[in-house]
């Protein structure tokens, strides 16, 4: 049965973003946010499964009911992002509402992306994961994508690099922007080397939009754009860095998690800002987010030589 309560699901207090932003945080694994517009009740991603998904239903339950549409979107279909689906679509859904998202993303569901995951969690941690069932998104769109709710637009806007689905999310009229999993603290992920280019970009076009205000998934108590520069900083010490171990020493193999990429580029993970925060099992997390990028960014600068 799902609940309406879930102990790892805490409403996080408005430090000064709009107030018809709800951001709710799941353990000190991911943030998801509820917007409520003149038409819509807007959740974007639906968190780790139906349980967790209905502790934001319910906040907004009174907004509803003044007679608002509720809207999901799937920002990519990474698990901490869309397990929650079930809630709103498929022949158990508890709230019916239209989830929208990358036709990217739905090709992921579809061909079983977290499927093995989902077997994992769910033998490791029944009680939060048994219900759980891999939902893709209803309604799919090509490039980009606009939603009106009369005061407020959400704009939709491709943002690959982390991943091809992913999508980030602009209001201007409140100049409040939502990057996903394209802007994180202390570095975001990316896992292959021809994604690198296409990360690096969407940094650019997030930053270029100019946000007054950021709500992260992935940056506890950061609103401000200081996390989207840090990241492009980032990316580009990886690339000089890079640059110059390839050109002091050519190598010819393709590297693999074996590889000591940190020693190749003279770039240990202690060097890496922002982790003074972490807690250990974090730091472990993010030091392969650091291999992931330094092997990436090593790979992608030996194709360009």
């Amino acid at each position: 049965m799902i609940s309406s309560t879930h102990s790892d699901v805490r409403l996080v207090p408005n430090t000064g973003w709009d107030e018809r932003i709800l951001t709710f945080q799941y353990k000190r694994i991911v943030t998801n946010f509820a917007v409520i517009s003149e038409r819509y009740v807007v959740l974007i991603d639906t968190l780790v499964s139906p349980s967790t998904a209905a502790v934001m239903v319910e906040a907004v339950r009174d907004r509803l009911r003044e007679g608002r549409q509720l809207v999901v979107i799937n920002t990519h279909a990474d698990w901490d992002h869309y397990w929650g689906n079930g809630l709103f679509a498929g022949a158990d859904a508890r709230y019916p509402a239209p989830i929208i998202a990358h036709r990217l993303c739905r090709e992921r569901v579809l061909g079983g992306a977290w499927q093995e995951y989902l077997v994992e969690m769910q033998q490791s941690d029944p009680a939060t994961y048994a219900e759980v069932r891999l939902v893709p998104p209803t309604i799919t769109f090509d490039g980009s994508c606009s939603i009106f709710g009369g005061d407020l637009t959400f704009e939709l806007i491709h943002t690959p690099g982390h991943t091809p689905d992913h999508v980030s999310i602009f209001i201007p009229e409140i100049r409040t922007l939502f990057p996903v999993d394209a802007a994180e603290d202390p570095i975001p992920f990316v896992f292959h080397a021809e994604d690198v280019p296409l990360m690096r970009a969407s940094f650019e076009r997030l930053a270029a939009l100019e946000p007054e205000r950021v709500l992260y998934h992935h940056a506890l108590g950061s609103t401000s754009t200081d996390v989207i520069q840090h990241n492009i900083a980032y990316f580009n010490d990886l690339e000089r860095r890079a640059t110059a171990a390839v050109q002091a020493t050519p190598f010819a193999q393709a590297l693999d998690e074996n590889s000591d990429v940190e020693a190749i580029m003279g770039y240990p993970f202690a060097e890496v800002a922002h982790l003074e925060t972490l807690d250990a099992e974090e730091r472990t997390f993010y030091q392969g987010a650091h291999r992931d990028a330094l092997r990436s960014m090593l790979e992608y600068v030996r194709q360009q030589h």
